[in-house]
Formats: structure tokens, sequence, C-alpha cells
């Protein structure tokens, strides 16, 4: 699988507070931070929650409670900090300050790929980093800023993004990386100074669609949850599943898809149940293209990075009829664009070729991994006629965009 970094966002728009400040890890200009009009909005509780080794100074060291809440950053009664969201700033000497949290979004954003229009200028890169945290600090004249002015007020605008990483499989192209673009206006009046973020919904997602295969054989997906200490996601997981009326699902980027094959309406406990082809496809038709490899012979496509990982179903799964099942669990993905790698399916169905297999003396039906021994099991395993072979499919999973936590 060939991989490539490409450029590519969701835009998000947020109202956010006029200040300047010093960093305890990466001093900035300091300035005393202008009040704003109307009480600060209610600062949500997760965003606050930052490890102390991660927490970068907001304002001045004096600042106060008030001061800091209105500067869209958080207080613990000892250090105003910059809390796990996107803060944009606009200094009264002409500077923006734009400070990523790598938890700004779901999934986490890569905040080391996050760049500036223009990074050939040594003031268009971050002015400082953390595992945590990206901060950028440049002029409003500089990095590629386009300037609007009226009667009213001088709006300096600006946008960044992140690069993300683009797995090329035979059949498609596919990605799991959150994609992040932030458009930032700094706007200047006699009345003061605005920060404004411009946001932009998803398109809606197709209507729900599935296709059925020619056997009694069922794919469903896992809705179960942990809800206690000691449990275990992955039993859990399978403890429920996702009703034809929970269609369309959401999934964003690398959450886990738990997915289960079982035959129906057979009572044999002889027979096993083997996937011989699980795959992916952006629409319903498991023939049609861009499609990615997930399964073959029951074990994972080894040119994925995030390989698809196989659940034993065995006797302690407490299930009737354990070799009428299959489990695996895939990371969820987004199909690109092949040219441009640009993200343009939003849609994921998953697909597999099943077949009904008898043990023999020579072959139990379990095809081992190993890539040695691949090729010695298939040639054992059982011939199975064409009537006791299917092609089953899930309804539409929809690739949720990027949630961000944004100082609003």
């Amino acid at each position: 699988m060939k991989l490539f970094k490409c450029l590519f966002g969701v835009l998000v728009l947020l109202a956010c507070a006029v200040t300047a400040q010093s960093h305890r890890k990466q001093p900035l200009s300091s300035q005393q931070p202008q009040q704003l009009k109307g009480p600060p909005s209610e600062i949500p509780f997760e965003k606050c929650q930052v490890e102390d080794d991660d927490k970068i100074q907001c304002g001045t060291p004096e600042i106060s409670a008030e001061q800091c809440e209105y500067i869209n950053c958080c207080f613990n009664e000892q250090q105003c900090y910059y809390g796990n969201a996107v803060t944009l700033q606009c200094t009264r000497d002409g500077q923006f300050v734009v400070v990523l949290a790598r938890r700004a979004t779901l999934p986490n954003v890569d905040v080391n790929s996050v760049t500036l229009l223009e990074t050939d200028d040594p003031s268009c890169r971050p002015a400082g980093e953390t595992a945590a945290f990206v901060i950028f600090q440049f002029p409003v004249t500089a990095c590629g800023t386009t300037v609007k002015e009226d009667d009213r007020y001088v709006e300096y605008q600006n946008h960044m993004s992140s690069s993300f990483e683009v797995g090329v499989g035979p059949g498609g192209s596919i990605t799991r990386d959150s994609h992040f673009e932030l458009l930032f206006q700094c706007r200047y009046s006699s009345a003061g100074v605005q920060a404004l973020v411009l946001e932009v919904d998803d398109v809606p997602p197709p209507k729900p669609a599935a296709h059925a295969g020619p056997l009694r054989v069922e794919l469903r997906l896992g809705s179960g949850r942990c809800y206690s200490k000691g449990c275990v996601t992955e039993e859990a997981a399978y403890g429920s599943f996702y009703a034809p009326g929970d269609y369309p699902l959401t999934k964003v980027l690398r959450e886990p898809v738990y997915v289960e094959v079982r035959l129906l309406e057979r009572t044999d406990p002889n027979i096993v149940l083997t996937l011989e082809h699980c795959w992916a496809t952006a629409s319903p038709d498991p023939l049609s293209q861009p499609h990615w490899d997930l399964l073959f012979d029951g074990c994972p496509y080894d040119e994925d990075r995030f390989l698809t990982t196989v659940v034993p179903v065995d006797d302690a799964s407490g299930l009737l009829y354990p070799s009428h099942y299959k489990r695996f669990i895939i990371r969820m993905f987004a199909f690109v664009d092949p040219n441009t790698f640009i993200p343009q399916r939003d849609t994921v169905f998953i697909h597999c070729a099943t077949a009904v297999c008898y043990p023999t003396s020579t072959s139990s039906c379990e095809r081992p991994c190993r890539r040695e021994r691949r090729a010695a099991a298939v040639a054992a395993a059982t011939e199975v006629s064409s009537n006791r072979r299917a092609v089953v499919s899930s309804q539409e999973v929809v690739v949720q965009e990027p949630s961000v936590s944004s100082n609003t």
C-alpha cells in the first residue's frame, strides 16, 4: 500500500476573544487584554481538562479569573491556560494568535501537520509546539493574509489546514486521518477588535441502502458499550447490535466498527462459516469502485496500516453454534479521490463473500493467517458448492466530519 501526505480540511468558524498574551513554554509579545462587552459564555468542563505538563499560559501571569474567561481560556485558581479547543486571538498591535489543541477534533488532529497558506517565511511557522498544542503568532499582514476595507472596519483573513495520510490500494484510496481547516479573521474598527471564524455545514448523507445475499447469512454491526469497571470492550460490543432503524450510522475516522457475520436458520453444529473475502465500497453495490479490502481468506489485508482485527468466536462466547459466526473489527475510514487524494465519499458499505465449509480429517476449515501456511491451508479446504456461497452486505455507515471544540 502506497502512502501519501495530502492537504484538505473541514471549515469551522468561531467567535473569539481579543487579547495579547505571553506563553509559559514559548514567550510571545505581551499587552494588556482588551475587555469585551457582556458576560463570558460558560466554558465546557472537558475543554479545561488539560494535563499539568501540557498547560500553556494564556495572558499575563497576573491575569484575573474574569479576564481569563473573557479571552476564552481556562483558570484553575493558580494559572490561566489554553483549553482543549481552537483559540483565536487578535492583539491590539496587529498580531494573529491561533492556539490549536490536539484534542480539539475527534479523531484528534496531528498538530504537527497544521500549516498556514504560506510556509516560506519563518514567522509563518509555529511559534511554539508541544505534544498537545501548536501555537501560531504572526502579523496580520503576513503569511498570505488577505485584506478587506470598508467604512466600518479593516478585515484581515487567513486560513490553516492539516495534512493527512492516504493509503492507495489496487481498488481504491482511503484515509483514517482527521482533516482540519480553519478560516479566521481579525477585524479592526474604531470600536475595538473582533476575532471571527465561519462554519460550513456538512453535505447531507444519501438515503440508506443495503444489498442482500442469496443465502441466509447476515452481516450486522455491534452497538454494545462498556458501562462498568473491568468490562471488556470487544465482548460488550457484540452484546447488542444496531437495528435497521438505526441506519445510516455515523462514525468518526479511526473509530472501531464491530462487524459480525452469522449463518441463519442452520442447526448443524458441524458446519463452519468462512469468510473468503471482505471489502468495503462507497456504494451499496459490492462490485462498485472504489473498494478497499479488509480480509482475504479470513485473514487481515496486510497492505493496510490499520490491520483488520479478527475476533475469535469459541465456546466461551455463549453462542449455541459458535462455528456459525465470524467477527472482526475495522477502523473507520473515508474513500478519497485517487487523483487528487481529496476525501469525496462519505459513505461506506461492508461486504463479505461467505461460504459454508464441512470439516474433514485433513482440514478444520479454519485457515491460519501466517503467509507460509496460508497457501497449504487453502488447498486443503473442503470443496464448497456454489449454493453454499453468498455475498452479504451491511447497511450504510456514514463518515462523520470531525467535531471541533472551539471557543464561542
